[in-house]
């Protein structure tokens, strides 16, 4: 097989990102665009020693999952990569992945009925746990409440704003994503003509020059309330106030009801880097936050802060982890990667006490703010490293994580066996490193007893999941 080849292929199977698996010439062959059930024309891109990459040229058979995406960008676009499958299809795959994760990295056994058995467990020892089905959405469309836009000068100066393709910094100019909300494409558009108007050059990561690098928009589903974050390499803007001035009559003239400017926010980001945002935020307008309810509590929310992007089926994740710790009023709990404290604040409706650990100074203040505006004070926010700080702690009846993709370290693992919690719940966006570092916890004694999949990220790949487990 060589690159550039058109070949001929039926997809039998997709891969944890994405992408069409089929066979061709003797090699496995991974095909962008490409649903289960497609038998396609693919050209090929990259060529291995086993196996190959290829995109769609052509569908001579189109799957009985495959459906017309609803954006025009969606297979350039790196957002979404899997807008081209129904969505009850999409939900099937996540469900699929996190079950084959489960029983090929944890080594669990998960039958026909749904019920999880252990490597080491007999179906007699009452050590039976249970896989449900995943938890979709009603409505999978304009669900995110955070969106970056990338903002650059084309050959010819023009200003471009949108989405990166797939595995590049190349920027699809396209201002209406589907997944985010409809006052993103005023936004950008009032933007980029404040910049035209104003002469403000759009920064240039080959050079270091320029100024606008990004705009990114948050929105309190809840609340209404819309903040605009302009990302530039320098501390001051030239004319922020008819900048602010442009917003605010754009979004006025707009007719949307659903979301009112609360906020415009400056950050400063002068490093040659590919990191988004910077250490520096001035207000420009408002307040340097915006406001969101899930259920009965509000959250503070910055520029900075990590906040889920779907607060639909954030409202499901935290209700099902919430149920998981099973708490009395009484229980001692910990969260570990406690962010801005979102779930804490869950928890400590229903329970004795909460410690909440992070890393990041910033979204310990955040949550510390939030226990005060809900009027929680059986909250405890300590900033450091999880895994400096477990093993100091004090005996815990529940512990629950939400760590990043890279899942627990091991001294977290060792530490939290150590504790010997009653319950311990694991929330995570990655199903491999979960089913790893579940195994891990089995081995120290743990059953998995309850593992609910939820689709927080309709039309990708990604999925969150919540587990229980409990003493063998």
């Amino acid at each position: 097989m060589n690159k550039n080849e058109i070949v001929e292929v039926t997809i039998e199977d997709m891969s944890d990102e994405g992408l069409g698996i089929g066979h061709a010439g003797g090699m496995a062959l991974f095909v962008k665009d490409a649903v289960p059930g497609d038998t396609v024309l693919a050209r090929v891109v990259k060529v291995k020693k086993r196996y190959a990459y290829a995109r769609v040229q052509e569908v001579l058979s189109a799957s009985c999952d495959r459906t017309d995406p609803l954006c025009p960008v969606a297979r350039s676009c790196g957002g979404c990569q899997i807008q081209e499958m129904r969505y009850e299809a999409q939900l099937a795959l996540k469900e699929r992945k996190v079950r084959n994760n489960l029983m090929r990295i944890g080594g669990f056994h998960i039958d026909e009925d749904r019920h999880i058995i252990g490597e080491a467990e007999e179906h007699t020892d009452g050590g039976e746990g249970y896989f449900f089905p995943i938890i979709g959405m009603e409505t999978p469309w304009r669900y995110r409440n955070k969106s970056q836009f990338p903002v650059a000068a084309s050959a010819d100066g023009r200003l471009t704003a949108g989405f990166y393709a797939g595995r590049t910094h190349s920027i699809i100019d396209h201002h209406q994503c589907m997944i985010g909300i409809e006052e993103n494409r005023i936004v950008l558009e009032t933007v980029l003509s404040w910049m035209d108007t104003y002469h403000v050059p759009a920064y240039r990561e080959d050079t270091g020059k320029g100024m606008i690098r990004h705009v990114m928009t948050r929105a309190g589903y809840a609340t209404g309330q819309l903040m605009v974050v302009i990302v530039a390499a320098g501390n001051r803007l030239p004319e922020e106030a008819a900048l602010v001035k442009a917003l605010q009559d754009a979004l006025d003239r707009s007719g949307q009801e659903r979301f009112h400017l609360t906020s415009v926010v400056l950050n400063i980001n002068c490093e040659r880097t590919n990191v988004i945002l910077g250490s520096g935020t001035r207000v420009l307008y408002g307040y340097d936050y915006i406001e969101d309810r899930i259920g009965d509590l509000t959250y503070r929310i910055s520029s900075k802060s990590f906040y889920q992007v779907n607060p639909v089926q954030t409202q499901k994740l935290y209700e099902t982890a919430l149920a998981y710790a099973d708490l009395t009023g009484k229980e001692n709990v910990w969260d570990l990667y406690c962010g801005t404290g979102t779930i804490s604040l869950f928890l400590a409706q229903k329970a004795g006490k909460v410690t909440g650990v992070e890393v990041i100074p910033e979204a310990i203040r955040n949550a510390k703010k939030n226990a005060e505006i809900n009027h929680i004070d059986n909250c405890e926010f300590i900033e450091g490293r999880a895994e400096d700080i477990v093993g100091n702690m004090e005996k815990a009846d529940v512990i629950v994580v939400d760590p990043p993709r890279k899942g627990l370290d091991g001294s977290v693992v060792d530490a939290i066996l150590r504790s010997a919690p009653d319950r311990i719940v694991y929330v995570s966006c990655d199903s491999a490193t979960l089913a790893r570092d579940v195994k891990l916890l089995a081995q120290g004694g743990y059953c998995l007893r309850k593992v609910q999949p939820v689709d927080m990220f309709p039309h990708t790949v990604h999925v969150e999941t919540v587990c229980l487990l409990t003493h063998s």
